[in-house]
């Protein structure tokens, strides 16, 4: 259960987004400093009752319904639902355009729509796979209507949707549908337009503001980048004093910017679900039944070939942010429920009691890692993916399954959190920032470890999400190293989440660089050879 002021700090970030405000632009609405804003979005300052006055009083809500929730209170300045102080208009804020904006030509007439949009539902006149979608998120913004009914009527007080029974038909990407459009004041009588008073000068930052792409939610950067600059200033400009303390807390801060990332999402997933017995620790420091397919494995034949006095030149490569890329799975939604049926059904996602085929390639590592028992054994969502790939491709039998425990799943469910910390490490990646480098990573590698059943997370419990999360990052691994054995290249090792040796011209299937989609050289070495 939220306390009121995490549920106000919600409705201060929906708001935000659906009006398209910046902070510095809020801070100078009510009064304050884009850093004092920054720092009470972050929970590092409380929210006082004066400055909730002042939120109402900006966005021109009542009280009562800015403290009512973010889905409401965005309601409320839509005119979805009328407000609960009987008499009081909520009227949006001014936004004026850009001058980019202003300069912008007349649009051209709206081509023929081939279909609706699978993102926002409106149509759309491309496809995309032989999906009618639209192109960008400025185009499914465009085609939101401004007059959206309510989505759930405040009166009726209808019941969530049971997390389990959720079972979206298409992926869910949320971060593709921005913001709708804020509707007009009515012509009479008319509410006097409220200018946005000039924002008082600010000291000079210590890092540079980041412009923000439609890729990820600003406000999710701005959350991030925020609240690197406010420790650096609290530390007086000490690096690596404020590195020591963004490390430090990187886990409630990645669990802060996860919660942010939910506003608006379409259903609520479950923290504290009961736990299933097989992923209990068996003791303190023991594991439980679940096989995530690390994997450690290596060329048998080029070893022996090398020992006979062959020579190769072996180049090992390191995938770039493993566990940042992984966070893009299947995860289940709610409570795992036993499934006997034997099938696999794409609409859910969890912990699978499998037969696995036998492997008969000696040149590519087995998708199920270095497991060498024969047997039953417990899998998650993303090894069962994997290896019924595999089946498909012709390069081992269907394996089976026996009992699945499994929700309603989605692979967005961490989309936009993964678009911010993605966005926000480039970047920095890009201007040489080592300290946000070093936070971002802290941020998702701890949210990876301590969210199954660590005390160092307060905040979650899905020892399953943490499992499928790991063997999602090994299954990429594996995934590099079949494209590389597909172009021809020789597999010499694979191990643990991000290291691939290879013999070849590895530059020809991999692009060479530090973001997520590259690869960047870790070593070269000469194996065989006259000694």
């Amino acid at each position: 259960m939220l306390s009121t002021e995490e549920s106000l700090r919600l409705t201060v970030a929906a708001l935000m987004t659906r009006t398209g405000e910046k902070q510095a632009v809020l801070a100078a609405g009510i009064g304050l400093s884009q850093a004092q804003v920054s720092r009470k979005q972050a929970g590092a300052a409380h929210w006082s009752l004066e400055d909730v006055d002042r939120l109402a009083a900006h966005y021109r809500l009542p009280v009562l319904d800015l403290l009512a929730g973010p889905t409401h209170a965005v309601d409320v300045l839509h005119g979805a639902v009328p407000a609960l102080q009987g008499g009081t208009l909520a009227v949006p804020p001014v936004r004026l355009p850009s001058p980019a904006q202003s300069a912008l030509p007349a649009p051209a007439a709206a081509p023929v729509p081939v279909g609706t949009c699978v993102l926002c539902g409106q149509p759309a006149a491309e496809e995309v796979d032989g999906f009618p979608q639209h192109l960008t998120a400025e185009e499914c913004a465009a085609a939101l209507p401004t007059n959206r009914p309510p989505l759930v009527p405040e009166a009726q007080e209808l019941p969530l949707v049971p997390a389990d029974e959720a079972l979206p038909l298409v992926p869910e990407d949320e971060t593709l549908l921005p913001p709708p459009t804020a509707p007009a004041a009515p012509a009479a009588p008319a509410a006097p337009a409220r200018q946005e008073e000039p924002a008082p000068a600010a000291p000079a930052p210590v890092q540079p503001r980041r412009t923000v792409p439609a890729y990820a939610s600003g406000n999710l950067v701005e959350q991030i980048t925020g609240r690197v600059q406010d420790v650096v200033a609290e530390h007086g400009g000490d690096i690596d004093a404020a590195q020591a303390a963004l490390i430090k807390a990187a886990i409630p801060d990645v669990m802060a910017l996860m919660k942010s990332s939910r506003v608006g999402g379409r259903y609520e997933h479950s923290e504290f679900p009961p736990t299933a017995e097989i992923l209990h620790k068996k003791s303190q420091k023991g594991a439980d039944e679940i096989w995530e397919g690390r994997p450690k494995w290596r060329n048998a034949e080029i070893f022996k070939a090398a020992k006979k006095g062959e020579k190769f030149d072996v180049t090992a490569l390191d995938m770039n942010a493993a566990y940042l890329s992984a966070l893009k799975c299947w995860l289940p939604i709610g409570q795992l429920r036993e499934d006997t049926s034997g099938a696999h059904d794409k609409r859910k996602a969890g912990v699978h009691l499998i037969t696995p085929a036998d492997w008969h390639h000696t040149d590519l590592p087995n998708p199920l890692g270095n497991r060498l028992e024969p047997g039953e054994l417990w899998v998650t969502e993303s090894t069962l993916r994997q290896l019924l790939d595999c089946a498909r491709q012709g390069l081992a039998d269907t394996p089976v399954i026996h009992r699945s425990l499994v929700s309603g799943a989605t692979e967005a469910l961490l989309e936009k959190m993964r678009r911010a910390l993605a966005e926000v490490r480039k970047e920095a990646l890009a201007q040489g920032d080592d300290i946000t480098v070093a936070y971002v990573k802290a941020m998702y590698s701890k949210f990876v470890s301590t969210i199954g059943e660590s005390s160092a997370n307060r905040d979650i419990r899905r020892p399953d999400w943490m499992h499928i999360i790991r063997s999602k990052a090994f299954a990429n691994l594996w995934m590099k190293a079949h494209k590389a054995h597909r172009a021809g290249l020789q597999i010499v090792e694979i191990s643990g989440t991000d290291e691939l040796h290879i013999v070849g011209d590895w530059r020809k299937v991999f692009s060479e660089g530090r973001d997520l989609s590259q690869v960047k050289v870790k070593n070269e070495y000469v194996l065989g050879g006259k000694r």
